[in-house]
């Protein structure tokens, strides 16, 4: 019996995807749960899987990386020993193995198709397509990203909620069917976010002279140079593992502190801004997080990140001192509770004591969730992260 391989839909909205590669080899083996395809939605790049086994069979016609599969396109087939499978046609249709008609009317029962034509009969085998059950193992299979955001900007507490989407996902038409609804409508999670924004600044000369000799030592060795947002990226590390406060994301109405520091680095792409995750930051020597940024950013401009590398985050990092910003407000990425802005480091006099001195000086923007922290915790996270700044080699190699 051949099995149908067909494109799922990720995200309520989805019609179309770029094909990005086969992940089995036709006449591959496939097992339950394999990694199948790849496609392109929605900027990332998702893994499909199925939940059936299987020969991979690709007919000539079969989609090819870079082009457009529609939602629901047959594109394969997973086939039993000995089986054979109908081809794929232009359009990604099976045109199965059909009875040659003459002078009569196919009929069509039980997957056989009886022929009646000049008094005789032939009766021909139809192979009998499945379709098999697929899902995406980036992200999670209840509900959808659109349909998540919608939830929280109602105040929905999304988990009653029954999806109609496949296998129950819930789509925004269910959420917004469910608000709708008094009767029905769940319980509001959260209240709606107080966000608030503090801004100070920071004596960078020692980072950025620091940053400078990693340049001069790898210009010479060949090593990755970590860039000043790697190192600002650590020292907030750093400064979260004393305010924990800030590294902590909401669960209902709940604000649950993480006991691993997961930041996002927002990237300004052509098409929009994305903000991979780094995870586990603060374990991470500064040579792992350039590495790791680097890769995640050179992705986001491809559009080749995956949905898991752009969700789990429990804090967000804005740098917009490229664009010759000093200070701004951060947006929280839900379910968050903060989130830092850097704005472009300035030389500039400082005065000191009778004298003055020419420092570089960078501005912080922290907006926080004031539910979940008081102005008196961010300020001092803030004044912790001035001092890293000012101070920053200890917290960024030992």
């Amino acid at each position: 019996m051949a099995i149908e391989i067909t494109v799922p839909r990720q995200g309520w909205s989805m019609e179309e995807a770029i094909f990005s590669a086969w992940l089995k080899a036709h006449g591959e083996m496939v097992r339950q749960g394999d990694a199948l395809f790849a496609i392109e939605s929605d900027k990332a790049t998702q893994e499909i899987e199925s939940f059936d086994a299987g020969i991979l069979h690709l007919a000539p016609d079969a989609p090819k990386p870079g082009g457009k599969v529609r939602v629901g396109q047959l594109i394969g087939y997973l086939l039993a020993d000995g089986d054979s499978a109908p081809s794929l046609g232009a359009e990604g249709q099976g045109s199965g193995v059909r009875g040659q008609e003459s002078g009569g009317r196919s009929q069509e029962s039980g997957g056989r198709s009886q022929e009646s034509g000049g008094g005789s009969q032939v009766a021909v085998a139809v192979p009998v397509a499945v379709q098999t059950t697929v899902h995406t193992t980036a992200a999670t299979p209840l509900i959808t990203p659109r349909a998540r955001r919608v939830a929280g900007e109602l105040n929905m507490e999304w988990s009653v909620i029954s999806g109609t989407g496949r296998g129950g996902r819930i789509r925004e038409a269910d959420v917004r069917k469910a608000a709708a609804t008094p009767s029905t409508r769940p319980p509001a999670s959260v209240p709606t976010m107080v966000a608030v924004t503090l801004h100070t600044t920071a004596d960078a000369t020692a980072l950025v002279r620091l940053h400078d000799d990693c340049q001069k030592a790898a210009a010479a060795s060949g090593a990755i140079v970590p860039t000043c947002n790697d190192m600002l990226v650590k020292l907030t590390a750093a400064a979260l593992r004393k305010h924990p406060v800030l590294n902590s994301v909401w669960n209902g109405d709940t604000l649950q502190t993480s006991p691993g520091i997961h930041i996002g680095i927002a990237v300004d792409t052509e098409t929009g801004l994305r903000i991979p995750v780094v995870r586990d930051v603060g374990s991470l020597p500064l040579r792992d997080i350039a590495r790791r940024s680097s890769d995640l950013a050179e992705r986001a401009h491809s559009r080749q990140l995956t949905a898991d590398e752009m969700c789990g985050g429990t804090f967000t990092i804005v740098n917009l001192g490229a664009f010759g910003i000093d200070a701004f407000t951060p947006t929280i990425t839900a379910p968050e509770c903060a989130a830092l802005g850097f704005g472009r480091i300035l030389r500039q006099p400082v005065a000191s004591g009778e004298s003055v001195a020419f420092c570089e000086i960078i501005t912080l923007s922290l907006t926080f969730d004031r539910r979940g922290c008081g102005d008196a915790p961010a300020a001092r996270f803030l004044q912790t992260l001035a001092d890293l700044i000012q101070s920053p080699v200890g917290a960024l190699f030992f």
